[in-house]
């Protein structure tokens, strides 16, 4: 077989670690294998959210957008959890973009792991801990879409 490239279908996907004051923003490389912090969004106002949303999803054509769930330990969806669906939903069709939903529980912890593990300060990095929680819930999807699409039939859920 020669070494020339199965054509894939690649997919640009954000990640998004949504919070009540920020929200770290992650976007993947052109082969969806790395998913690579990009920004942190300072939450103004819902129209100025969308605004700058709207740049990043133009620049990178972005196709899809994955979005962290913060579900409860116990597994059910928390006062969060639905705080973070609504205002997906509503960033989603402000977009006009498709939404995923990834359990997000430890992102955040996992990330501020890896800051100490760098000797940085958690405190003094709140976005960049935005970032790279955002980049492990994009990575986690990537992950699992890698892993669903050598079967022939993927399991969807609502």
């Amino acid at each position: 077989m020669s070494h020339q490239e199965q054509p894939k279908l690649l997919i640009s996907a954000l990640g998004l670690d949504v919070g009540s004051k920020r929200i770290g923003v992650a976007g993947c490389d052109g082969t969806g294998l790395i998913a690579t912090g990009i920004t942190t969004i300072e939450r103004r106002s819902f129209k100025q959210d969308v605004e700058q949303f709207q740049q990043i999803v133009c620049d990178r054509q972005v196709q899809v957008l994955v979005i962290g769930l913060p579900y409860s330990m116990d597994g059910s969806l928390g006062f969060q959890a639905r705080y973070v669906q609504k205002f997906a939903t509503r960033l989603a069709q402000a977009l006009n973009l498709p939404v995923e939903y990834v359990d997000e529980r430890l992102t955040s912890f996992q990330a501020e792991q890896l800051l100490i593990a760098e000797n940085r300060s958690p405190s003094r990095n709140k976005g960049l801990i935005d970032r790279k929680a955002a980049a492990l819930i994009l990575q986690q999807w990537l992950d699992t879409k890698r892993s669903l699409s050598g079967r022939s039939v993927a399991a969807v859920q609502d």
